[in-house]
Order: structure tokens, then C-alpha cells, then sequence
């Protein structure tokens, strides 16, 4: 279990890192080119893909290092019984949300098939918009994986949101 989770820790990881260095490129390069006067149609299009790339990849990863936002100063003042259950009933919601999207985004790119990018026409919008399944799928996993050390932290009262940020909860 652990392997697996080390081994999307670092995928998820370098995926968000080459996504953002991308897009900085992509809009330095297409700022340059603006002031010069020669312009790209595509970029601000290609910018938003990439923005909502990074939004997904990201969010699973902030999903396995559990540091998303919380309430952990509510959960915490329960009695030990019931935070237990309400932490058990967040992350069932959670995950319930996360595969209705995973469902949801499945049914939009058979809604999608054989549209296209405006300014890039070879460019299939399935394409672009298979982050959505695919984050909410990865999001699962990563939920999934690091909910045991989670549990393990709300029955023994421990508060993440005060934790280390380079303290992992595993």
C-alpha cells in the first residue's frame, strides 16, 4: 500500500509541476510574441486547459497528503464515538461526490465526442475534458489511500490542519 501510494505521490507530483511549467511557457512565450505584435489565437485558449489540468491533478495530490481544507477544531471538540462516525460520514460523502463526477464526466465526453478546439482544430475537446473523470477518479485513489492514517489521526485526536506541512499523514 505504501509503494502505491509513494508511487502516486510522485506521479500526481511531476504531473502538476509539468503542467504549471508548461503553462508558464505557454503564456510568457505567448505574452512576447503579443508585444511584438504577432500574437497566437491559441494560447489563451490552450491556457485555460492547462489551468483546469493543473486544478485536478493538483487537488489529488492535496487529496493524498490530506490538505485540503478541513475542519478539524469542529470534528476534534466531538466525542471520540461520534467524530469517528462523522469523519467515516464526510469521507463516504466525499467519495460518493467524486464518483458522481467520475460519472458525470464520462456521460460529457460522450456528449463531446468529435467537437474540437475553436483556435485549435486537430485538438479533440474529449481530450481537454478527460481531466474531469480522470481527477475525480485519481482523487478516489488518493482519498482512498490516505484515509486510513487519517482515521488513525482523528481517533487519537490529532488535528492536521496544525500538522507539518512536510509531515505526511499515512
Amino acid at each position: 500500500m505504501k509503494l502505491l501510494r509513494d508511487a502516486l505521490e510522485w506521479l500526481l507530483e511531476w504531473a502538476t509541476i509539468l503542467l504549471m511549467v508548461g503553462l508558464t511557457l505557454i503564456v510568457v512565450v505567448a505574452v512576447i510574441f503579443r508585444l511584438l505584435g504577432q500574437s497566437f489565437s491559441w494560447y489563451d485558449e490552450v491556457a485555460v486547459v492547462g489551468l483546469a489540468w493543473i486544478t485536478y491533478y493538483g487537488a489529488a495530490l492535496a487529496a493524498l497528503k490530506r490538505r485540503h481544507i478541513g475542519f478539524d477544531s469542529v470534528l476534534l471538540s466531538l466525542p471520540t464515538g461520534f467524530r469517528l462516525a462523522a469523519a467515516v460520514f464526510a469521507e463516504a460523502v466525499t467519495l460518493a461526490f467524486f464518483a458522481l463526477l467520475a460519472w458525470a464526466g464520462m456521460r460529457v465526453l460522450q456528449v463531446l465526442a468529435g467537437d474540437t478546439l475553436v483556435s485549435l482544430d486537430w485538438v479533440p475537446v474529449q481530450l481537454t475534458q478527460s481531466v474531469i473523470p480522470i481527477g475525480a477518479g485519481l482523487f478516489i485513489v488518493a482519498q482512498l489511500l490516505s484515509m486510513p492514517g487519517y482515521l488513525r489521526a482523528v481517533r487519537a485526536g490529532v488535528s492536521l490542519e496544525h500538522a507539518e506541512i512536510d509531515e505526511p499523514v499515512r
